[in-house]
């Protein structure tokens, strides 16, 4: 075969490889991987380009590659359903494994804008003045409107040192800002607890990562040690993560049960139960959510609530109520893509509605800059209601003490 056309074969085997994977993925009920006949033009473009584009040399193969998958992934109009190139897959595998660099961030799509969910605690985003439901307007003053999740999450990643300048729009002001950030390697510690009173503990989960499951049950050890009457759990601006892991940390509340299921493209349900063995099984309890709560929060929230196991305390969830699932080519690079649908354990759907507190709670921005905090006030109310007089706490008591802070023992 001369060189010219063993090119063309190359080029067009590459193409047609990443179009027939993703099709395959996406398809309705088709079977044995063949190529819908509507993607045969896929191929004439790319024959007639090769053949006749005066400009040869702007021919690139990779590019043209990752520009029929982005397309075919912009099509579905899903927005958890992302192609990212071999980094930044990279960099999402080491995220759930709770380590990664960067400025400490989680992001989404909202509205067609890219939106900060939440900034991770002590972070550099954090530090920075971040907060959930700030937009991205620029990375390192170029642009990002028309730019897929994923380009703006390349962009903002980087080794560690060095910086990154965002431009960020606040939605709740109309407020335009630029803020310069150092990027960092980060070991997310996902879980952690105040005490306060002596009597109360807060315990807050930032994320579902591998390694959350064994930092609850540190935090837990310790807080049932110092035998504290209740738990309020803080699941604001957390952005879900791994389904088995917030099977697990559902399991240190319940006792038994469903936690969910989902529903796949097939129409198959999947059922995921308590493991059994918690450490806070009967535990006074109450939730903490808000706008920034997703995912698997949203799973964890609904799950208690459906069980009648803790109030949820807050405002109305962000609505994230899918499974997305990694699929990686060849060359490094993947889709991440929706593949089915969850729901509580009576049922609910969480997609595009989240879960409603049983007592709606907001705060402001300007609460926050304050450092007032009305749902952790409601939450100890609550709480206070829950478990009766049995500790001599009272809600006002509890507001009065300053909380100090608790960092787990041997957080790795």
């Amino acid at each position: 075969m001369p060189l010219r056309l063993s090119r063309i074969a190359l080029a067009l085997g590459a193409s047609i490889l990443i179009v027939a994977i993703a099709a395959t993925a996406c398809s309705d009920g088709e079977s044995g991987g063949e190529l819908p006949s509507e993607l045969a033009k896929v191929e004439e473009a790319y024959r007639a380009l090769r053949e006749q584009f005066v400009d040869r040399e702007k021919l690139d193969p990779e590019k043209f590659s990752q520009a029929a998958v982005r397309a075919m992934v912009d099509s579905l109009d899903d927005r958890f359903t992302t192609y990212f190139t071999a980094e930044r897959f990279r960099m999402t595998q080491e995220t759930s494994r709770g380590t990664f660099q960067g400025i400490g961030a989680n992001v989404t799509v909202r509205d067609g804008r890219v939106t900060i969910v939440a900034p991770l605690p002590d972070s550099p985003a954090q530090r920075a003045g971040i907060m959930p439901a700030d937009v991205i307007l620029a990375v390192d003053g170029e642009p990002v409107e028309g730019f897929s999740l994923g380009m703006v999450i390349d962009r903002i990643r980087g080794p560690e040192g060095e910086a990154v300048r965002l431009r960020i729009e606040r939605p709740e002001t109309g407020e335009v800002i630029d803020v310069t950030i150092v990027r960092e390697g980060i070991r997310h510690v996902t879980a952690t607890f105040e005490l306060v009173a002596d009597r109360v503990a807060r315990v807050q989960i930032t994320q579902f990562v591998a390694t959350t499951d064994d930092d609850l049950k540190r935090v837990l050890d310790e807080v049932l040690e110092l035998g504290v009457a209740g738990v309020v759990l803080d699941l604001r601006n957390n952005p879900g993560g791994l389904v088995t892991s917030v099977v697990d940390v559902a399991s240190q509340f319940l006792s038994e049960g469903l936690v969910l299921f989902q529903i796949d493209a097939d129409g198959e349900r999947t059922e995921w139960r308590v493991t059994g063995g918690g450490k806070a099984r009967e535990v006074p309890l109450v939730v903490l959510v808000n706008e920034g709560s997703a995912s698997a929060s949203e799973v964890l929230a609904g799950a208690l609530q459906d069980q009648g196991r803790a109030p949820i305390v807050g405002t109305q969830t962000f609505g994230k109520g899918v499974v997305n699932t990694p699929v990686q080519f060849s060359d490094g690079s993947g889709l991440i893509i929706t593949t089915a649908r969850w729901f509580t354990p009576k049922g609910r759907t969480i997609g595009d509605v989240g879960i409603t507190p049983d007592i709606e709670v907001p705060r402001t921005v300007e609460q926050i800059a304050e450092g007032q905090d009305p749902q952790f006030e409601a939450a100890l109310d609550v709480l206070e209601e829950l478990i009766g007089g049995a500790t001599g706490i009272t809600g006002t008591f509890l507001r009065d003490q300053q909380p100090r802070a608790y960092v787990p023992a041997n957080p790795g």
